[in-house]
């Protein structure tokens, strides 16, 4: 299986040659700016007010975060994915088609649907994953405090290739934090490599192609790497991709056996 995480914006696809995907799946800058970190404890130092600011106090996360053009996005990624087969797999069986998956903020679900429509993706299905915590503990007095994330499935006209062995799939998802000691904390929106896996195995085939354009901490190519699945990503910062690349894709999961020192063998 191929791994390729480039330090490029995903506009210059083209010059690297990369296959089209049976998934384009990645988290889009929430556009939240310098109140990226206003509810959570690492405003200040040690998580804690008495301690006055940290250095991310009215500071945003990534500089994307100003100036993200949704619509550029979704024109590139219709072009990054598949296109539809002409013909489906017969009543009753799950299609071929490719799908898109956008990670998003509840404010922008309708501008993504708007965008995406314009763009091809005329059809979604709505996501949730709920958590057992929330970043917004500052807040925990003043109002309720978000527990929740949101994505859209997004697709053309066939419904998306799925993957669930006639099991049935809710539309929401439990969320939970990966192990730090299993997966690096690389990314300040990073999502769980666990959740990732989840996503991919309903929507892919083993040896089919993800891509992930805002690549950011690399768990969308961990999850592929250890789902056989192959896998492009696109990360413009040139902090996370080293990141990306020395912790979280420096990973095997191959197993040595006595057959690789035949001259030991009796």
């Amino acid at each position: 299986m191929k791994t390729e995480l480039y330090n490029d914006n995903f506009q210059n696809f083209k010059r690297y040659g990369i296959p089209k995907a049976q998934l384009v799946i990645a988290d889009i800058p929430y556009n939240i700016g310098n109140n990226f970190y206003g509810s959570n404890p690492m405003w200040y130092k040690g998580g804690d007010n008495k301690n006055g600011e940290s250095k991310l106090a009215g500071k945003a996360a990534f500089n994307t975060d100003f100036n993200f053009n949704i619509a550029e996005y979704f024109h590139f990624c219709n072009r990054l994915l598949k296109k539809e087969p002409e013909k489906s797999n017969g009543r009753g069986k799950s299609s071929d088609a490719p799908c898109m998956i956008v990670f998003c903020s509840f404010e922008q679900i309708q501008t993504v649907i708007k965008y995406a429509e314009k763009y091809g993706f005329k059809h979604y299905i709505p996501l949730i994953f709920c958590k057992n915590y929330s970043p917004q503990v500052l807040k925990a007095n003043m109002r309720v405090c978000g527990a929740t994330e949101y994505a859209l499935v997004l697709y053309r006209e066939k419904l998306p290739k799925f993957r669930n062995d006639g099991h049935m799939v809710f539309n929401w998802f439990e969320w939970k934090r990966d192990s730090t000691k299993e997966y690096p904390k690389i990314h300040p929106a990073q999502k769980p490599v666990s959740l990732l896996k989840r996503l991919i195995e309903i929507f892919t085939d083993e040896g089919d192609v993800v891509i992930d354009p805002c690549a950011g901490s690399g768990t969308t190519l961990r999850a592929c790497m250890e789902l056989n699945r192959n896998s492009y990503g696109f990360e413009i910062s040139k902090e996370f991709y080293r990141r990306s690349k020395e912790e979280m894709l420096n990973y095997s999961d191959n197993q040595m056996s006595i057959a690789d020192y035949p001259g030991i063998m009796p």
